[in-house]
């Protein structure tokens, strides 16, 4: 599909930019998945979309070098401050959103693409991890981050900007298409 038409699908989704992401730019980073094992989100070693139960960056990369081309999704919200804690969960909610909807349209045309989210899945209000296999292994979705992307690194390779300026938030997402 026509770069052009996919970003007018996202426009039309909600996200404020869409761009053309090459996979051969993406970099696992090491340091990023030990970022996640710091604990600073508090999901790491609770669900299979995060690590270690998303795999190892050894087993997300071969996953990503299936990929040659794909589209990095931005929803940007204005904050009231720099602490604005609603307008930030509010901007993720919508991301979250226009994600997953996305991502059903998506799949319509690509039904073998790799959806990466921002932050973990979503799918399943309690997550079978570690005790049962995942219920919905072909629509869950792991983080840029839980995959090891540096998501700054992952825009500026690709031309997107991921700063906005003050009182602005950004959450980023990727489909890996073909």
């Amino acid at each position: 599909m026509d770069i052009r038409k996919l970003e007018q699908m996202g426009i039309e989704q909600g996200f404020s930019h869409v761009v053309l992401l090459d996979c051969d730019t993406i970099e696992l980073k090491p340091e990023v998945r030990q970022m996640c094992a710091s604990g600073s989100c508090h999901k790491y070693d609770k669900c299979w979309s995060c690590p270690p139960g998303c795999g190892s960056l050894e087993e997300c990369e071969a996953r990503v070098r299936q990929y040659k081309n794909g589209i990095i999704v931005q929803t940007v919200g204005e904050l009231e401050d720099a602490l604005d804690g609603e307008g930030m969960m509010e901007t993720e909610a919508r991301h979250k959103n226009y994600f997953s909807e996305f991502e059903k349209k998506l799949r319509e045309i690509y039904p073998d693409m790799l959806a990466i989210g921002a932050g973990c899945c979503t799918k399943c209000k309690v997550c079978t991890y570690p005790d049962a296999p995942c219920r919905f292994p072909k629509q869950a979705f792991s983080s840029m981050e839980a995959y090891g992307m540096l998501v700054t690194q992952v825009c500026q390779a690709n031309g997107l900007k991921y700063y906005y300026g003050d009182c602005t938030i950004s959450y980023t997402s990727c489909y890996l298409l073909e």
